[in-house]
This record gives C-alpha cells, sequence and structure tokens, in this order.
C-alpha cells in the first residue's frame, strides 16, 4: 500500500524547477511529453522559464506531442502556442500523429476495447486531419494498432531522460504506480523517464496557473461550468474514460463536432443514454433515483460472472486476461472485502477494465480499510490491557 509522507521544506514548485535543471545538467538529450492538458502547461512553463533564465540549454531538449485525433480543437491550439514558443527558443517539436491503439468506452458492446488512431483507410471518418508537419510513421512503429503510446514513446527516446507531467494526486492507482517505482527517492525509472512535478496536488497545479497568468484550453472551463468537480478536470482524447462526460456537453453545444465523433464511433452516443448507470461505474444520487433500492447481493453477482459465465462474458484476449486478475482479486480479499468493494467489482466488469485502473484501486481501498481497522483494534487492545 502506498504511504503519503509529508512534503519537505522546499516548495513543490522550487522542486520542479530544482529536478528540470537536474535533468539537463546530465548533458544527454532531454524528451518532454507534452499533451495540451492543464498539467502538462504547468511543467512546459517551468522549462520555458529556465530557458528564458539561460539556466538550461533548449538544443538538449525535444518536446513530444502524441495526437490522438480525436481531441477538443482547443487543445490543438494550445498546443500549437506551446510548439511555437519552444521552436523559437531553439528546442525541437515531435507531433506524431500515427496509428496506434487506445482504450475506447464504447466498444464493449461489440467484443472490442478499442480503436486505431489516424487508422489508415478510415480518412473519411477521422474527426479531424493532422497538420502537414506531422510525422506519419516511425521505424520503431511494429505495426497499425500494435503499440500504444507507452509503448512507442521508450523506442523514441531510450538516448536520453524522459520528462512527463504525471502526478501522483490525480489518482489512487498513479499514487501506486509512482510508489512502486520509487518516485520521490534518489534514481530514475528504468525506461529513464523523470516527473517533475509529481508532488503537485491540485490546488498546486491551478494555483500556478493563476499566479503566472497561464492559458488553459477552454474544454477545462467548459466542463467545470457544466458541473464537473476540479479533481475530475481532466481532458484526454474523447473515447477515453477521462472524457466521456465532457462529451455530453459536446452533444449540446457543438452539433458539428458531435455529429463528427459519432461518425468516428458510432456508440459514442451510449454516453448520453446511459451516463449514469453501471456501464460508467457511476455511483451517482441519480443513478440510485433511477435504478430503485439496490439490493444486490454484489459478491455473489461477481463470484457468478467469474467463475459461472466468464465464458460467455468475457470473449476476447483482453477482457480474459480482466477476468483472470479479477479471479485472483476476489480471492485474496474474500473475507476482508466490504459490499461496497464487489459492487465496484461487478461495475468495473460490466464497462470494462482493459488497464486494471479501477482492479489497482479496489485493492488499494480494500487493504487500506483494513489497515486502518487492524491499527484501530490493536490499539483498543493496547489500552485494554493498559487500563
Amino acid at each position: 500500500m502506498a504511504v503519503k509522507r509529508a512534503r519537505a521544506a522546499m516548495s513543490c514548485v522550487d522542486a520542479a524547477f530544482l529536478r528540470v535543471k537536474n535533468v539537463f545538467s546530465n548533458g544527454l538529450p532531454v524528451y518532454m511529453s507534452f499533451s495540451g492538458g492543464k498539467d502538462s502547461i504547468c511543467m512546459a512553463d517551468v522549462v520555458y522559464k529556465l530557458i528564458q533564465r539561460g539556466e538550461i540549454d533548449p538544443a538538449q531538449l525535444t518536446l513530444i506531442f502524441i495526437d490522438e485525433e480525436a481531441i477538443y480543437d482547443c487543445v490543438i491550439d494550445m498546443t500549437m502556442q506551446w510548439r511555437k514558443k519552444f521552436l523559437l527558443t531553439g528546442a525541437k517539436f515531435r507531433w506524431y500523429c500515427l496509428p496506434l491503439k487506445q482504450v475506447s468506452c464504447f466498444n464493449q458492446l461489440t467484443n472490442d476495447e478499442s480503436w486505431i488512431t489516424w487508422e489508415p483507410g478510415k480518412e473519411s471518418v477521422w474527426v479531424r486531419q493532422p497538420p502537414p508537419f506531422a510525422i506519419r510513421s516511425d521505424p520503431h512503429l511494429s505495426g497499425v494498432g500494435k503499440m500504444n503510446y507507452q509503448s512507442f514513446l521508450p523506442h523514441v527516446t531510450k538516448d536520453g531522460i524522459m520528462m512527463t507531467g504525471v502526478r501522483a494526486a490525480e489518482s489512487v492507482q498513479r499514487l501506486q504506480y509512482m510508489s512502486n517505482l520509487g518516485i520521490g527517492r534518489p534514481g530514475i525509472t528504468g525506461t529513464n523517464t523523470i516527473y517533475p512535478i509529481y508532488d503537485w496536488k491540485d490546488n498546486d497545479i491551478w494555483l500556478y496557473i493563476r499566479d503566472n497568468h497561464l492559458d488553459i484550453p477552454e474544454a477545462y472551463l467548459w466542463l467545470y461550468q457544466s458541473g464537473v468537480s476540479r479533481p475530475a478536470l481532466r481532458i484526454s482524447n474523447f473515447f477515453g474514460i477521462d472524457s466521456l462526460q465532457g462529451l455530453r456537453h459536446v452533444a449540446e453545444t457543438d452539433p458539428k463536432l458531435w455529429a463528427q465523433i459519432e461518425k468516428r464511433e458510432p456508440n459514442a452516443y451510449m454516453t448520453l443514454l446511459y451516463w449514469d448507470s453501471e456501464l460508467y461505474k457511476r455511483s451517482t444520487r441519480k443513478r440510485t433515483k433511477s435504478e430503485g433500492q439496490d439490493d444486490k447481493d454484489y459478491k455473489e453477482l461477481v463470484r457468478k460472472m467469474l467463475f459461472e459465465d466468464y465464458a460467455k462474458l468475457f470473449t476476447n484476449p483482453t477482457t480474459r486476461n480482466v477476468c483472470q486478475r479479477y479471479r485472483r482479486c476476489y480471492t485474496k480479499i474474500d473475507g476482508i472485502a466490504r459490499p461496497r468493494d464487489y459492487r465496484k467489482m461487478h461495475d468495473a466488469l460490466i464497462a470494462g477494465d482493459p488497464k486494471l485502473r479501477t482492479l489497482r484501486a479496489i485493492y488499494q481501498d480494500v487493504y487500506g480499510a483494513y489497515a486502518d481497522y487492524a491499527k484501530k483494534f490493536r490499539v483498543q487492545e493496547g489500552g485494554g490491557q493498559n487500563g
């Protein structure tokens, strides 16, 4: 279980500046992943300010943007601005438009939980066209849809150090992932990746944006106005789990873009119909009201799905792997899991969990709650003995 420790005397912002300077001090090529999102913009601004001060050499730097095709125009506009700024400093900027595999939250019903960005042969239904300067092929790419961006990036950055704006506070899964990597202790990951803003909280991001007068994609404002909480303000491709709620806003405000999205992903309409349901792992008052009193035995439902009906429910390699991992979890947590943990498992199996993010969160929740209970029990027992 990941353990959060108190922050050192140095502020997280000052620490990020120091980490970036240390990366450049090695004299190796430095790569920086850029997404156009709020975290990426903050990290880019840290790097840009150090270049302006003359404290790092822009000739070492190459920014990498993996264009996911189905993303907001305002994200593309923001990326264009930062591309221009960094090119003027003498840094390099690679804009990739490649046929990479992406997870889709809409294709569970069609026995396929993925889609391919910039897929050859589907040019007529692409959400948008790639810019003329985009990199459309790469020798490290093993084939159409054979790699995702996580497996592709280490191949093109292996001669240097990779910086990315991933933060531990974004989710329990990322906290656990970084804890396993040893982030925060001396050293670097096995893929030569470093996370300069790993310890920034959500408030740190928004304060940095405000204090440094940074522009952000308007999509964040649209999502906030539509009721998305600040911790949930994330932007990814339209078919990823982080952007599903934003699709409802697109359908209401941008009919032209929505028509293109439906053309690219015919199942996108499901967000409008089933957003507040188990299909998207929602646990809201609206779902409770629409579904009525919930008296289901989720432990038994999960057991039946995993051990009796698995052959007809999990029918491709990805879902079969998910089934096996959830079986293992079901066995491990038996006796210490709570009803709500089994409900999370049930909803995740219904909606799909190809990246196993929900599974990792379930492990964290179950073992975290059990550890808290055990500690409380030991304290009570100790108090009784002393008394």
